[in-house]
């Protein structure tokens, strides 16, 4: 356990921002398996991805993910809602 009193405060920081990052990250995974399972039920996906691609783009901004890992899952979820609209 940290003695000094900033050291301290920079620990309750890190859990808060501990859990809000993974809340986000958990809200992120729950946006693309939306994707993925109305894609793999032929439905409509156009709403879903709209709403994905917002949080990524989100979490990008404050810092949760990476921008190239934000690039990296778009691609790879407009890849598979691309299947069922063609």
């Amino acid at each position: 356990m940290a003695n000094l009193r900033s050291s301290k405060k920079d620990l309750r920081r890190t859990a808060k921002a501990r859990a809000r990052n993974t809340s986000v990250k958990s809200a992120l995974k729950t946006y693309i398996k939306k994707v993925r399972v109305a894609a793999e039920a032929g439905t409509e996906t156009t709403s879903s991805v709209v709403i994905a691609v917002k949080a990524l783009d989100k979490a990008v901004q404050r810092g949760v993910i990476h921008k190239n890992q934000a690039a990296r899952r778009k691609s790879r979820m407009m890849k598979r809602a691309n299947v069922v609209s063609v």
